[in-house]
C-alpha cells in the first residue's frame, strides 16, 4: 500500500482475499469484508473495532466519575479490552503516531482507575493493583502508574512493595537509558521519610 510502489491488480486481490480470511465472518455467516465487484471495499457494518469501545467507555466513565461506582465500571470494562500492546507490539513507522495515542490513553485510564479505588470512601486496593499491573503490562516505561503502585503499597502499609515498585522503575529507565522523573522522586522520598520516623 506504498503510493511509491502501488500494488498489481492480482497482488491487491490476493492480500484482500488473505484479509478476507483473516477477519473471517460474523455470527450470521456474513464476511466482515464482503465481496464488492464495484472495486470499493469496505468493511461490514457489523464489524467492530476494540480500540473505538474502548474509548466510547473510557469517556462515559470519566463523565460519570467515580461517584457510586458508575464510572469505576466503565473503566474497568474498557481496560477489560485491552489484550496487549497495540498492533500486537509490532514497530510500524506508519503506525507510531497512533501507537503513542493508545498507550497513553491506557496508561490514562489505568491510573484513573487506581487513583479512584485507592482513594474512594472504601480503598480497594486490589482493584487498584490490578489496573496499575494492566497498564504496566501495556508500557512498562509509565512512570505515573509507578507512582500510583508506591502510593498503593504505601497505603496498605507495605514498605516491602513501594521498595518493589521504584527498584522495577529504575530497572527499567535503566534499561531505556533513561532519568526518573522529580515527580516519582518526590513520592518515593515523602513515602520514606514518612515511614522512617
Amino acid at each position: 500500500m506504498d503510493p511509491r510502489k502501488p500494488w498489481t491488480k492480482a497482488t491487491l486481490q490476493s492480500r484482500i482475499s488473505e484479509l478476507r480470511n483473516r477477519l473471517g465472518t460474523d455470527p450470521d455467516g456474513n464476511p466482515y469484508l464482503p465481496r464488492d465487484r464495484t472495486g470499493t471495499y469496505r468493511l461490514s457494518p457489523t464489524a467492530r473495532c476494540d480500540w473505538t469501545r474502548f474509548t466510547q467507555l473510557a469517556e462515559r466513565g470519566l463523565a460519570k466519575g467515580p461517584e457510586d461506582g458508575a464510572g469505576i465500571a466503565d473503566l474497568e470494562a474498557a481496560l477489560d479490552l485491552v489484550r496487549g500492546r497495540p498492533f500486537g507490539g509490532a514497530d510500524l513507522a506508519w503506525a507510531a503516531a497512533r501507537i503513542q495515542e493508545i498507550l497513553v490513553r491506557i496508561t490514562d485510564i489505568a491510573h484513573t482507575l487506581a487513583t479512584w479505588h485507592r482513594t474512594a470512601p472504601r480503598p480497594d486496593l486490589t482493584a487498584a493493583r490490578r489496573a496499575v499491573t494492566r497498564g504496566l503490562d501495556i508500557d512498562d516505561s509509565a512512570e505515573i502508574l509507578y507512582q500510583d503502585w508506591m502510593l498503593i503499597e504505601d497505603q496498605a502499609g507495605n514498605r516491602a512493595g513501594v521498595n518493589a515498585a521504584y527498584e522495577t522503575l529504575r530497572a527499567v529507565n535503566q534499561r531505556l537509558d533513561i532519568g526518573m522523573e522529580s515527580e516519582t522522586e518526590k513520592v518515593f522520598d515523602t513515602i520514606m521519610n514518612r515511614t522512617a520516623s
